[in-house]
């Protein structure tokens, strides 16, 4: 998906975040909530920043669901 920064993607996931906190396994949610919406590209963008600096942005719920979902895809 064109257009969608790395930062943006990182606010993306945050924001998710932000929205399940009350569930009981939040970074389940989020993992769903990407895989279903998602595009591999979008993926992929943001999978390639958890060994960066950037990765430190990440919500630790948003982090852990895509870490979990990056260890699927590889």
């Amino acid at each position: 998906m064109s257009g969608h920064t790395t930062e943006k993607l990182i606010y993306m996931a945050n924001q998710i975040a932000r929205n399940v906190t009350h569930e009981p396994d939040p970074a389940a949610m989020i993992a769903e909530h990407i895989e279903a919406f998602w595009s591999p590209r979008m993926k992929a963008d943001v999978f390639a920043v958890l060994g960066k600096a950037e990765g430190a942005l990440l919500d630790p719920a948003a982090r852990a669901a895509l870490e979990q979902l990056a260890s699927h895809a590889a």
